[in-house]
């Protein structure tokens, strides 16, 4: 389909309410988005109409519910291409996705003296999961530099990534919006024997995923980034590396056979999914796919870099060297993520300047403290866009901006 911008705005009702007789503008959906008017109306539905445990029980309607759950790992393996239905795991979040990989697959296969690759644009996620490895099994890190512009520097990849086990890295930077070279970077990963991770949270709601042609072996990313429900996250992995791979909770619906002294687990994925499971949020997952699918990721992807270099022209134009964003100026290698600093103003300082004119961005380290390091900076003022933003919503930032300007006297 078309896109229709001004369509799909009406889509989120939570976009209607206006503050003290002024519109919100929201401009934080790399923290979480807004769910359209579909996916809270499935989730409705499917409580008031077909709510039952999964899995377990035979009745009608138990198996109503488990069909239901099950249509949200289908969208998902369809959304990201993946080979089978089966390779899709469902966790509490992307967070947990990324506990669990390291945890299961870290602690059977990590040692003393192994070596885990990340970069230094990292989320806190892709960080202290294997920093609890460092004090366990003492582990090894190394990091990939970054250029000046926020793009990361490869000039000493392969002697990074020698004799690693691991290279785990985003997809798309949460504070600089670069969008990384996936599929290179997992067959540099591949030649020298390491396992590649990628961490696609703010990447899969905002473009074309194929997880075919990135050639990765496990990837984490989460619903509530992508016009779904929180509550739920994804884990995408090679069948033979899922299947290998210890369980990392135990309880009810992972297991084959208990004894009074073994064990056996359910086949992948249920071995990673004990416990009930998020049901009602499997269905909004559901919803929020379809949705995304009708609108099309590529369509998505081509509104927010046109709405990028908006974005950057309207803030540079206004501010020049008064502001400072960080992260590649060219759209095509960036998403529409913009850490800012403005002037001598502290970051929380511009959020509540902006938050009295009901425009809602993000201030603090954004979860990405050594990232923070190596800006040099303690924290940024964040706006990030989704396909509900418009123009108008970039104008009134700038206008918020300027009047902080008025408010400090600068």
């Amino acid at each position: 389909m078309t896109f229709d911008q001004t369509a799909v705005r009406k889509d989120f009702p939570i976009l209607w309410r206006e503050i003290d007789d002024k519109p919100l503008v929201y401009l934080d959906s790399g923290n979480t988005s807004q769910k359209p008017q579909r996916v809270i109306d499935a989730m409705s539905h499917f409580q008031e109409h077909t709510y039952a445990p999964i899995n377990r029980s035979s009745y009608r309607l138990a198996g109503e519910a488990t069909d239901a759950y099950e249509k949200g790992r289908v969208a998902v393996a369809r959304l990201i291409n993946a080979p089978s239905v089966d390779e899709v795991v469902f966790t509490k979040n992307a967070t947990e996705a990324m506990n669990l990989i390291a945890q299961a697959w870290g602690r059977a296969n990590l040692g003393e003296g192994d070596v885990v690759v990340l970069t230094e644009m990292e989320h806190h996620a892709n960080i202290v999961p294997w920093l609890m490895l460092v004090q366990e099994r003492k582990i090894q890190i190394r990091w990939v530099p970054l250029t000046a512009d926020g793009q990361l520097d490869l000039t000493n990849l392969d002697n990074l990534l020698d004799g690693a086990k691991v290279f785990s890295f985003t997809a798309m930077s949460n504070v600089l919006g670069t969008i990384t070279p996936i599929a290179m970077l997992c067959e540099r990963a591949k030649a020298a024997g390491a396992l590649s991770i990628v961490d696609a949270c703010q990447f899969v709601p905002h473009n074309v995923t194929d997880v075919q042609s990135w050639g990765a072996d496990l990837v984490a990313f989460s619903s509530h980034k992508m016009c779904g429900p929180s509550g739920i996250g994804m884990l995408w992995g090679r069948m033979e590396i899922l299947d290998a791979m210890p369980p990392f909770l135990g309880g009810g619906n992972m297991i084959d056979t208990v004894t009074f002294d073994s064990f056996t687990t359910a086949p992948v994925p249920m071995k990673f999914e004990a416990g009930t499971p998020p049901i009602i949020e499997a269905v909004g997952l559901a919803a929020a796919v379809e949705y995304l699918e009708e609108i099309g990721m590529a369509n998505i992807r081509q509104h927010e870099m046109e709405l990028s270099r908006y974005t950057l022209d309207t803030l540079k134009g206004r501010f020049g060297d008064d502001i400072t964003i960080y992260g590649p100026d060219d759209v095509q290698l960036r998403g529409g993520v913009f850490s800012f600093a403005f002037r001598d103003l502290h970051p929380h300082d511009v959020s509540q300047v902006l938050d009295e004119r009901n425009v809602c961005v993000r201030a603090g380290h954004h979860c990405a403290k050594p990232l923070m390091k190596t800006l040099g900076v303690s924290a940024t003022t964040r706006a990030s866009i989704y396909l509900y933003n418009d123009t108008a919503d970039i104008d009134a930032l700038a206008d918020g901006l300027e009047n902080a300007s008025d408010i400090f006297g600068l």
